[in-house]
């Protein structure tokens, strides 16, 4: 071949050429030393700019927003173009791609919040020993333990569905809470009539207590605990001199009787602003059977810390305590879920840091209750069996699991309590063979069910 070869069929492509060697030879001259250094320094003030750019055309684009000028281009930087210069500039600077920054958590828990519900949990039990010389709870224990169970399971059932209405709006929250909460109180108080004898100081009692735990939950609901606690003041106030001196028969009466009354009104109040907010659009009314099975572990809860109070009633106020801690470890859960499912690439490696994220929340809550077993001269087995059983299933209904950890916690309870009442083999050693089941079998439905990506995404 002596020539040539013709780019198109009838030579036309010796012009593309042509104008291919012309661009070539248009192309300037490197820039004089001084435009050179200019150049250097400019991507040396634009590098963390030009850096993640993927083709000149962006730097071009980010020289035209600093301003500069064709005379600046041609005259400082010695460049025939905005274009030129912005090629140079992005051969000049290495390639860099940083990380984008992570998101907030949106699973950070109030700290505060859970630590006052925890003590929320436990102060209402202080009215029993300011209370106890007026009406002998010996001898009726078992109505307000009937009256207790109810109103737990009640308050459990009730707060799920209240929460659920709240995703369509406080008044629809406020509402379903106006009719539940009165309905519980009054539920729980009818339970335990046949037990108290006809006597009318126990069956006050009972329906304090139930009048109580109906505006707690309320208030709890709407998140209003720093009302609650003020309302508790008076009862606080008077358990706290207990010690040193004796109040007498009438503020023993009165004191607690403030507080339930101060409750009360702070419900009131409460209901009373939720009720004001802005109607929503009409939603369907989620079904009751929905909230089946919230009630049926609040009661199987009730029952097994029950069982654990008649062997060690001092490691109650431990339990009620960490319910704040278990409380704040579920959002912790989730959000270090989320950073596991941010850190990971695959099924497996999520499955095993999922595991991870599990023991670990699950060792921090179960670790300081040790201790207070030993203070509290609980044998420790039975209270952190327990509290691993309640805290897992407490983790499956966050993630809208709810039927399994109600069987499961209602078959540990009927199982230890049938055993208990009845006195049958192994006797006290059945409440934490029961629950150490319960656990295993909630911490392995847990690792199965939120080891997978798409209960986190």
């Amino acid at each position: 071949m002596s020539g040539p070869m013709a780019l198109g069929p009838d030579g036309t492509g010796q012009d593309t050429l042509v104008l291919r060697l012309a661009g070539t030879a248009a192309r300037p001259r490197d820039p004089h030393p001084p435009a050179r250094d200019a150049v250097s320094r400019l991507a040396a003030d634009l590098a963390d700019r030009i850096g993640p750019a993927v083709h000149p055309y962006e730097v071009a684009a980010l020289l035209e927003a600093e301003g500069l000028t064709g005379d600046q281009i041609t005259h400082q930087y010695g460049h025939p173009d905005l274009f030129s210069l912005a090629a140079a500039l992005y051969d000049q600077v290495p390639r860099t791609f940083p990380e984008p920054e992570r998101p907030a958590d949106p699973w950070r828990p109030d700290h505060l919040r859970c630590l006052l519900r925890g003590l929320l949990f436990a102060l209402p039990g202080l009215a029993y020993p300011l209370t106890a010389p007026l009406w002998h709870p010996g001898r009726h224990t078992a109505a307000l333990v009937v009256a207790g169970l109810a109103s737990w399971a009640w308050g459990q059932a009730l707060g799920h569905r209240a929460y659920v209405r709240m995703a369509t709006g406080r008044r629809e929250a406020a509402r379903t809470l106006l009719t539940g909460a009165p309905l519980g109180a009054a539920c729980a108080t009818a339970t335990a009539v046949p037990l108290t004898g006809g006597h009318p100081a126990p069956l006050l009692a009972t329906a304090a207590q139930s009048l109580y735990l109906a505006a707690a939950g309320v208030l709890l609901v709407l998140a209003r605990e720093r009302h609650l606690l003020a309302a508790l003041t008076p009862l606080v106030a008077g358990a706290a001199v207990l010690p040193w001196w004796e109040p007498g028969r009438t503020l023993r009466l009165a004191l607690p009787l403030l507080a339930l009354l101060a409750a009360l009104v702070v419900t009131a109040h409460a209901l009373r602003t939720a009720h004001g907010a802005p109607a929503a659009p009409d939603a369907p009314r989620p079904r009751l059977l929905a909230s089946l099975p919230y009630g049926l572990f609040g009661l199987a809860a009730g029952v097994l810390v029950l069982l654990e109070g008649r062997q060690a009633p001092y490691a109650l106020i431990a339990l009620t305590l960490s319910m704040g801690p278990a409380e704040w470890l579920l959002y912790r859960y989730r959000g270090l879920a989320v950073a596991a499912l941010r850190a990971t690439a695959t099924p497996a490696g999520f499955l095993l840091r999922s595991a991870g994220v599990l023991a670990l929340c699950l060792l921090g809550y179960l670790l300081p209750l040790l201790p207070a077993a030993r203070l509290t001269g609980a044998a420790p087995a039975p209270l952190l069996l327990i509290a691993a059983t309640l805290w897992t299933a407490l983790l499956l209904q966050a993630f809208g699991a709810a039927w399994p950890p109600a069987a499961v916690s209602l078959a540990a309870a009927a199982g230890a309590g049938a055993v208990t009442l009845l006195h049958l083999p192994p006797g006290p050693a059945a409440l934490p063979l029961c629950c150490g089941a319960a656990a295993l079998c909630l911490a392995g439905y847990a690792l199965r069910l939120l080891g997978r990506p798409a209960r986190h995404a």
